[in-house]
């Protein structure tokens, strides 16, 4: 992902911001607005999306200020808005929602006046009967004159079409509403010409007047623009159901001790919050007092409830289950984890995918191209010795059929959508380029700790000798283990406490670093270590040999305990595998994926694991800073990879990779160096994300196939290719039926993603 790596190594002077544009219709003007945009000096990077009707500017505040690119937006014939600091999903939805209800009423008023100017324009011709004084044999301007008063307020409705397309062709950058312009307002210029002469006694004009085509066009196309309004709006859905978990207020207990109903967004860090059973949490926060359940399926996909005490964290969006609690805000508005998950969607749905490249390179020819070739056209067949009506028909036919809107939605509608879907199955993608790259991924590389394993050793084995009883090693081990803090140390305290073994006191503690520990237990001397250390110590270890190196092959990691200098027995403690790390593994070879496990382990150990989840590549005794090297041995190969890490030396590695994959329950820096954020913390969700983007790019291409299609072949129809051979001439109404329905098939082929199901049972 080279271009998002450079992005991310630019200047820390500089800014990023999501700016709102008014007034795009089509691939032609987001290419347009990007152009204006990018010619300013210190513009970093620009990617205008379509579907959210956004640009994303990256730029250096010392070259260029936010009032140059306002300003640019609007030399390329479009407005900025404000620029977004943080996701307002109310307020877009309002404004969306609002939209779309004048379109609705745009239309309606089209239709009024269309079906009555249909009517009259075509109906006789048909058999249909005519009030006297409105047939064209025996009234022909009164014919003429109801045509044009019906389709004034036709072209009133759909007046943007003209304020926008002309400003965007004298602006040099004509689009689909350009094309729509043109096209009607010669049927419109033409037919008030034919009502002059008319008017002047030229009754054979009453045949070639033009009012119903633009009329029909204007209200076919207001249509097509309102059903793709409404499909679009159904894209960013995941937000509205994200924000949806936030509740508007918080109970605070002030410092006198009263409950105070507040509203979140006054909730400030160091508040105390009150929580009660059935109510969401409001922001995040440490629980200082009471014990609870709480569900966090809605964050992390995880269905049972986690239980919550003192010192444990809380997330805002979840649900308080069982219990009453008071927890201290640790994170507050866009702080919160649920405002950096929505941002992530947000930024995913606003960015593009490499794909998109290829419609924004056409679309920007696209205009001016149809534009020369309904031109030529019309000029053809008019030199070919066909009338001028028939010539317009051709020109206007060949404008009004021609659609960049398709090529222009087919890439960011499948993007919004895949990445909202992917937020509802708890998989964070956060470029649309990490989505496209997943799809090329061919060797996914696991860290072991923490990654396939939970991170947290427990105590597996115990072998004793000389007659000594388990729980009596056990207790001896835990009592001497008890000072040390090392994760192994800890799994042999928690063992002991969950089977109930008395723990007594231990004196004298000393941790010998890369040995082991000593210490004194009721008047014994207890050493617990490893094969150095009861060496030094003249330990007699033949007995334990064969034992020791027992446990290691099955990736333990095995400690002697020496009492009063005899070796009494062996302990195998081991980093428990997840769950469902194996089923994931195999899901990946299904897939014809080759799958690496990375670790610092040794060889023997690495291999034990890696051989009961199944990997057959393993890249044991790594050092943390030589992980990222390992990365990029196997990219110079010719793989494209995809690293899953967790931790703080997996960040260099997650980053070097094709796309880095980090579990949420890791690092901060993890999850900030990765592509792709995996909420909870589960393995299988890896090939779901890698089969989320195959449908996606799928879709994309399913798009992107049809946009062109129906382009390649519905141009050369509209300028008269069939007719040439004895087949029908397009009528310019079949035409802008035609283009609006391109654009609603391809935002609702995007729209079928939200079915998306993986494909296997977990």
């Amino acid at each position: 992902m080279p271009d998002d790596k450079n992005y991310n190594d630019r200047s820390l002077n500089d800014r990023e911001v999501l700016i709102p544009i008014e007034g795009m219709t089509c691939a032609a003007c987001s290419r347009a607005v990007e152009r204006s945009i990018g010619k300013l000096d210190g513009i970093e990077e620009v990617s205008v999306n379509l579907a959210t009707e956004k640009a994303k500017v990256g730029y250096d505040p010392g070259k260029v200020r936010l009032s140059d690119i306002k300003e640019a937006v609007a030399k390329a014939g479009y407005k900025a808005l404000d620029p977004q600091t943080s996701v307002q999903p109310d307020v877009e939805q309002e404004k969306r929602d609002r939209e779309i209800r004048h379109m609705w009423i745009k239309f309606r008023w089209s239709v009024i006046f269309a079906i009555p100017l249909l009517y009259i324009a075509m109906g006789h011709m048909i058999g249909l009967p005519l009030p006297p004084f409105l047939h064209p044999e025996h009234h022909p301007l009164a014919f003429a004159i109801a045509q044009l008063i019906l389709v004034i307020p036709i072209i009133g409705a759909g007046y943007k079409f003209y304020t926008v397309g002309f400003r965007a062709l004298f602006m040099g950058s004509p689009n689909m509403d350009s094309l729509v312009a043109i096209g009607t307002s010669s049927a419109l210029i033409y037919g008030i010409y034919a009502v002059f002469q008319i008017a002047n006694g030229h009754t054979e004009y009453v045949m070639q007047l033009y009012f119903e085509s633009a009329g029909v066009i204007i209200t076919l196309i207001l249509l097509g623009k309102t059903l793709e309004s409404v499909a679009k709006g159904k894209t960013s859905e995941a937000i509205k159901k994200l924000m949806g978990l936030t509740p508007k207020e918080a109970i605070i207990i002030d410092h006198d001790g009263t409950e105070k109903v507040i509203p979140v967004a006054d909730v400030e860090v160091g508040d105390i919050i009150l929580v009660r059973p059935g109510e969401r949490i409001p922001v995040d926060g440490d629980v200082i007092e009471g014990y609870t359940a709480i569900d966090e399926s809605m964050l992390t996909g995880e269905s049972i409830p986690v239980d919550k005490k003192a010192g444990d964290v809380v997330i805002g969006g979840s649900i308080n289950k069982t219990g009453t609690i008071k927890f201290r805000t640790t994170k507050v508005g866009s702080d919160t984890v649920l405002s950096q998950i929505i941002k992530m969607v947000e930024d995913a749905q606003g960015s593009k995918a490499p794909i998109a490249r290829l419609a924004d390179i056409i679309s920007g020819y696209f205009v001016p191209t149809v534009t020369v070739i309904a031109i030529v056209s019309a000029i053809a067949w008019r030199i070919a010795g066909h009338t001028t009506n028939f010539a317009l028909t051709i020109f206007i036919s060949v404008l009004v059929i021609a659609c960049p809107c398709a090529l222009g939605l087919a890439t960011p509608t499948a993007i919004m959508v895949a990445t909202g879907k992917g937020a509802d199955l708890g998989i964070l993608i956060k470029s649309g380029e990490a989505l496209e790259r997943l799809h090329d991924i061919n060797t996914v590389i696991f860290d072991k700790t923490g990654t396939i394993t939970k991170g947290s050793p427990q105590l597996n084995d115990i072998i004793v000798y000389n007659d000594m009883k388990k729980d009596a090693l056990i207790g001896f081990a835990a009592a001497g283990e008890r000072a040390s803090e090392h994760p192994i140390a800890q799994a042999i305290v928690e063992f002991a406490k969950v089977k109930g073994i008395e723990i007594p006191e231990a004196d004298g503690f000393e941790a010998i670093p890369g040995h082991g520990i000593t210490c004194m237990v009721d008047g014994h001397s207890i050493l617990i270590g490893n094969k150095k250390l009861m060496e030094s110590k003249n330990i007699e270890l033949e007995k334990g040999l064969d034992d020791f190196k027992k446990l290691a092959n099955k990736g333990q990691t095995p400690m002697y305990v020496a009492i009063d200098d005899k070796l009494s027995g062996v302990i195998g403690v081991a980093d428990v595998i997840k769950d469902t790390s194996k089923q994931a593994i195999e899901q990946l070879h299904r897939m014809g994926i080759q799958v690496f496990m990375i670790t610092g382990d040794n060889r023997a150990t690495a291999s034990a694991i890696a051989e009961q989840v199944g990997i057959d590549n393993v890249l044991s005794d790594v050092l943390p800073q030589d992980k990222a090297e390992e990365v990029k041995k196997l990219q110079d190969g010719g793989r494209i990879v995809a690293m899953v890490g967790d931790g703080i030396n997996d960040a260099p590695a997650l980053a070097q990779a094709d796309v880095g994959i980090a579990i949420a329950s890791g690092t901060d820096i993890a999850m900030e160096s990765a592509d792709v954020v995996l909420m909870r913390n589960d393995l299988m969700d890896v090939p779901v994300a890698i089969q989320l983007s195959n449908r996606t790019i799928k879709n994309i291409k399913e798009n992107l196939f049809w946009a062109f299609a129906y382009n390649s072949l519905g141009i050369p129809i509209a300028a008269g290719v069939l007719y040439l051979f004895g087949g029908p001439l397009l009528n310019p109404m079949i035409a802008a039926a035609a283009m609006a329905f391109s654009s609603v098939s391809v935002v609702s082929n995007a729209l079928r993603l939200k079915g998306f199901k993986p494909e296997y049972k977990i």
